[in-house]
């Protein structure tokens, strides 16, 4: 008869899955109750939502599982008969799209130019850097709009587009993970006849993929989820507010077409962080290359 081996841990490392299962369980259930909810019909949404403010303390709330007609109403009140919500969706996707294609050029050369180059004031950049990094964007927010109302782009696309493309943490996070390649891939490249330009574009963006790849995934959040900025930026320009500004309007007063706008504005970024799930575990933890 075999005897049963311990292994020192296995109680406490099912345990710790459990927790995290369930911990994961209840965090997807209000994403699970407003895809179900965007498949009530709007008339019954409305009685849903005007029972709000109106409960008992002595009773349990009542959560409806299943609608009493499956309906796309809200879709279709979202996608064919009323486009201003989807103008607004297409505000942040044209937002979130030009964002990242800025900060897919910006980022990582000046991550490169911070790890791998020496000049005069380097320390004092990247220092600053660390600083903005820092700062809330209540404390930079009157210095932006004053710079970009000297140069003519205030209530323009433009204002919202050009300060995300310098973004310190993501030049942070990148320029570390660059201090770990190891000098023998750059002098395997210069032995071959690469310039610096060639070494960047051919070795270090191909061994950098996992952390710019995380990177996307959380400035895709970042930029989908713009609030202070559009407000800031854009207030006399209300036809340009992305939908992320004007999401709370839908919930103010119910039009029940809610939760169908919920579940459009949430898809993109579920969609995007799936794509990228393997380079953010990857990327975020900066493993060492061997």
């Amino acid at each position: 008869m075999e005897k049963l081996q311990y292994r020192p841990g296995g109680g406490s490392k099912l345990m710790t899955r459990a927790l995290l299962m369930l911990l994961a369980i209840v965090m997807l259930v209000p994403v699970a109750v407003t895809l179900l909810y965007s498949f009530f019909s709007p008339a019954e949404i409305k009685a849903f939502m005007a029972t709000r403010g109106s409960y008992d303390a002595q009773k349990w709330i009542e959560i409806k599982l299943s609608p009493q007609l499956f309906s796309l109403k809200q879709y279709d009140q979202i996608l064919i008969r009323d486009i201003s919500i989807l103008r607004m969706f297409v505000n942040s996707a044209f937002y979130t799209v030009m964002i990242l294609l800025g900060q897919a050029v910006v980022t990582p050369m000046m991550a490169y130019a911070l790890s791998r180059f020496r000049f005069r004031g380097r320390d004092a950049l990247f220092f600053g850097i660390i600083m903005l990094m820092l700062l809330p964007f209540q404390v930079t927010m009157v210095p932006n709009v004053l710079t970009l109302r000297s140069l003519g782009l205030l209530n323009t696309v433009w204002a919202v587009i050009l300060p995300m493309w310098f973004t310190p943490f993501y030049i942070f996070l990148i320029r570390q993970f660059m201090l770990g390649l190891p000098n023998e891939l750059m002098e395997a490249g210069q032995v071959d006849g690469a310039g610096t330009v060639r070494c960047y574009i051919h070795i270090v963006l191909p061994v950098c993929r996992p952390i710019i790849g995380a990177a996307v995934a959380l400035s895709f959040a970042d930029c989908w989820n713009l609030v202070e900025q559009p407000m800031t930026y854009l207030s006399q320009n209300i036809e340009l507010q992305p939908l992320s500004v004007m999401f709370n309007q839908l919930a103010s007063e119910s039009s029940g077409i809610e939760f169908a706008g919920a579940a459009i504005y949430i898809l993109p970024a579920l969609f995007i962080y799936l794509y990228f799930l393997k380079d953010i575990l990857a990327g975020v933890q900066l493993t060492e290359l061997k």
